[in-house]
């Protein structure tokens, strides 16, 4: 199974994926014959997840289009302000 995590591009109208996770069960495990082992000592087949990496391009399109001021700077998003240290990106 697998979950796709897509964001809003009013410009395109429509939704762009910036990254994806599977749920890969034991598939991975059974063919790479990989176990774990418990402090008990028993063995199982772990369940694994692959993730891809963010596209950073497209949540910064999705940032410009969706938050943009009339007088053209960037209003940031109140949970990212903390890592921009800003509430505002200016020309």
């Amino acid at each position: 199974k697998t979950y796709d995590i897509e964001v809003w591009a009013p410009g395109q109208d429509s939704f762009l994926e910036v990254s994806s996770c599977s749920n890969c069960e034991d598939f991975q495990c059974r063919r790479m014959n990989l176990k774990l082992k418990a402090a008990d000592g028993t063995r199982s087949m772990p369940h694994l997840l692959n993730g891809s990496g963010t596209a950073l391009a497209r949540l910064f399109v999705a940032l410009v289009e969706t938050h943009q001021q009339p007088d053209g700077s960037i209003l940031i998003p109140e949970p990212l302000r903390r890592y921009l240290g800003t509430d505002r990106i200016t020309a």
